[in-house]
């Protein structure tokens, strides 16, 4: 049978899945290998340095760098709370001392004897590393974090923005062809991941973050409405760090584009259990794709472990095309053609032949499709 090399998005009813969960600075690892783990436990911790302050204090003393640490009240290391008083020139009449407060609360970093700098420091800021899903340590990397490891679905987007988060799936929509409205979105849907059709506008979004609802998964949305989201435009670039109180995950494309049924069916299935997700997403070298993870195995439907992903396209393989003129639809693979075809532009390149719904056919690029997984 003819076959072609193409990357897919997975949508995987049970899979082995396995995450790396890692910090961005040296640290402390808190759980052991075998050590089962919840989502909401923290794995790993790190301490940020604190903000540095300066002040100089041979300047506002008058007096000559050299002299500074006679005139100091307290000593490098000295823990100090914001106007406590840290210095004072000496004279036998306290009206006329010149008295310094320290700026912050926190420690004495360093008093230096060559500058007349005074340099304080705050506390440092924790930084704890959440294990993200439900299972099993099954490595450890000493200082920077582990590897958890799950049996579960695994369902990634095409795009996505806001960071990792996690909660209850609600489905609010009936048919993957249902846009999500704003009055789909309750009061009661605080922390929860809401599943909608085919689209969401700003509106379903502003309310899904007035609600406190803490991710949206929907078949597609429009970029202006995305801009007005953010206050700007995305470009090539790295997704997941947004701050805009709601996670976004969209799994066919820009527009209003129906989920895929099957898409639509998994996350039905799994309707209240909770759920990992992250936007995430990156769309040039090395991508990165947002991600909906629900640990277990599902109960509602058959499903069987895949645990190797096959790396190439066959005949009867769905796969959504990626490109103009027919972007976001999806479809079979009816033909793989060997030798190249002239297309439109006059380039002659590896097609496929897709059928899409309704038994229509179309001609179309290899490299403007990718296969999804299932």
């Amino acid at each position: 049978m003819a076959n072609a090399y193409t990357p897919g998005l997975k949508v995987l009813p049970l899979t082995l899945i396995n995450k790396k969960r890692m910090l961005p600075i040296p640290g402390k690892v808190l759980v052991e290998v075998g050590k089962e783990v919840d989502a909401m436990d923290i794995v790993a911790e790190a301490k940020l340095p604190g903000k540095v302050f300066s002040v100089n204090v041979a300047n506002r003393l008058g007096i000559d760098p050299s002299e500074v640490k006679k005139f100091m009240l307290k000593r490098e290391g000295d823990e100090v709370k914001k106007g406590e008083l840290i210095a004072e020139s000496k004279s036998f009449l306290k009206f006329l001392r010149t008295q310094i407060q320290s700026p912050i609360t926190g420690t004495i970093d360093t008093i230096s004897d060559i500058t007349g700098q005074v340099l304080f420091r705050e506390p440092p800021k924790s930084l704890p590393l959440k294990a993200y899903i439900n299972g099993k340590v099954v490595k450890v990397e000493e200082n920077f974090g582990v590897e958890v490891e799950t049996d579960g679905s695994f369902i990634q987007g095409i795009f996505g923005v806001g960071g990792e988060t996690n909660g209850e799936i609600r489905v609010a929509v009936d048919t993957p062809d249902e846009e999500l409205l704003p009055e789909h979105i309750k009061d009661t849907d605080k922390g929860k991941i809401i599943i909608g059709g085919r689209h969401a506008g700003i509106e379903a979004i502003k309310k899904g973050i007035k609600c406190g609802v803490n991710a949206i998964v929907v078949g597609g949305i429009h970029d202006k409405d995305l801009r007005q989201l953010l206050g700007y435009d995305i470009g090539v670039a790295v997704t997941g760090t947004e701050h805009i109180g709601i996670t976004i995950i969209v799994t066919e494309g820009f527009g209003q584009i129906k989920m895929a049924d099957y898409t639509f069916k998994l996350l039905k299935a799994r309707e209240g259990e909770k759920a990992s997700v992250s936007g995430a997403t990156q769309i040039r070298a090395g991508v990165m794709r947002p991600e909906i993870i629900i640990c277990g195995a599902p109960t509602k439907i058959n499903a069987t472990r895949k645990v190797e992903t096959r790396t190439w396209m066959e005949i009867g393989d769905r796969v959504r095309i990626i490109r103009e003129p027919y972007f976001g639809l999806i479809g079979k693979v009816s033909n793989l053609p060997p030798e190249p075809t002239m297309i439109p532009t006059e380039s002659k390149v590896r097609v496929l032949e897709v059928e899409l719904d309704g038994d229509r056919k179309v001609i179309v690029p290899r490299a403007n499709v990718e296969i999804l997984e299932e």
